[in-house]
């Protein structure tokens, strides 16, 4: 009985002792399953997180991928471009090489021109240098033999009979017809010898210059007495400026080379033909000194 007491002690003690293993055992278990759940609850949200990151990474490869093929296309474009300016730059490299060739002949041409045009300005320069020196030497000797015919001439322009003018070098002197010849004729009366004489001399000192000779008259008719002889004035200035010349040749002794006589008649008055004085001032010789 006794040992029936203890086997059943014994019994009951390990009865026990398993009820309160168990519970433990499943008390634990209950928290490993909470602790699994909250890792798999951390686990979902880890990878709907990784999935949402892969999303967008899939989303910004497809952009990148878009990028590089636009990238690709505009490369593509510009190699292009690229193989047209190289092209053209070879292009225009040859062109500019043919046109540096013709530039450098044109401006070796350009250069030649310029050095015979200078040296052409030069020789100009120099003929124009002369040529004013010439022209200062003749105005120096116009003015001498005006000076002189003022001087030989001074009664006579003082009393108004000879005028004389200088006007670029080309001398005029200005004789009315009274001094020289009696009215209506043509030959020189002693008086208008001496004054052609005195005048002759002082221009036959100017070597290189001409003679001119005009006869001018006023537009007074001829008389009929002398129509025979001088049918109109024309005639009359002609013969008078005729006669002057060939004084001046026969007596004087100047070249008829440098010698030319004209009449003009009334035709270039230098007064009014209406009063006594200016009839008087238009009948007239002028005696021109101009160059050859």
């Amino acid at each position: 009985m006794q040992i029936l007491k203890q086997t059943a002690l014994l019994l009951g003690s390990l009865l026990l002792l398993a009820g309160c293993v168990s519970q433990g055992v499943h008390q634990q278990q209950l928290d490993e399953n909470a602790h699994l759940q909250e890792i798999i609850k951390s686990l979902k949200a880890d990878y709907e997180a990784l999935l949402r990151d892969k999303q967008q990474i899939i989303s910004r490869n497809q952009e990148l991928n878009n990028q590089l093929l636009e990238t690709i296309k505009r490369n593509g474009l510009l190699q292009q471009d690229l193989d047209r300016a190289r092209s053209d730059l070879a292009r225009l490299e040859k062109v500019l090489q043919n046109r540096s060739a013709e530039a450098g002949a044109a401006i070796a041409d350009m250069r030649q021109t310029i050095d015979t045009l200078t040296a052409e300005n030069q020789e100009l320069k120099a003929e124009l240098e002369q040529e004013r020196l010439a022209r200062e030497a003749q105005l120096a000797a116009v003015q001498g033999t005006y000076d002189e015919l003022v001087e030989k001439l001074e009664t006579e322009i003082e009393r108004g009979e000879v005028t004389i003018s200088e006007l670029k070098g080309k001398l005029t002197v200005n004789v009315v017809d009274q001094i020289l010849f009696d009215s209506g004729q043509a030959e020189l009366k002693a008086a208008g010898r001496e004054i052609v004489q005195r005048i002759g001399d002082i221009l036959k000192a100017s070597v290189g210059k001409e003679i001119m000779i005009e006869g001018h008259t006023d537009n007074v008719p001829i008389s009929p007495r002398l129509q025979d002889k001088f049918p109109s004035n024309w005639e009359l200035s002609t013969a008078r400026a005729t006669n002057v010349l060939h004084f001046l040749q026969d007596k004087v002794g100047i070249s008829g080379e440098r010698l030319a006589a004209v009449g003009y008649g009334e035709y270039q008055p230098i007064a009014s033909n209406s009063t006594p004085e200016g009839r008087r001032l238009n009948r007239r010789i002028q005696i021109i000194l101009v160059d050859r």
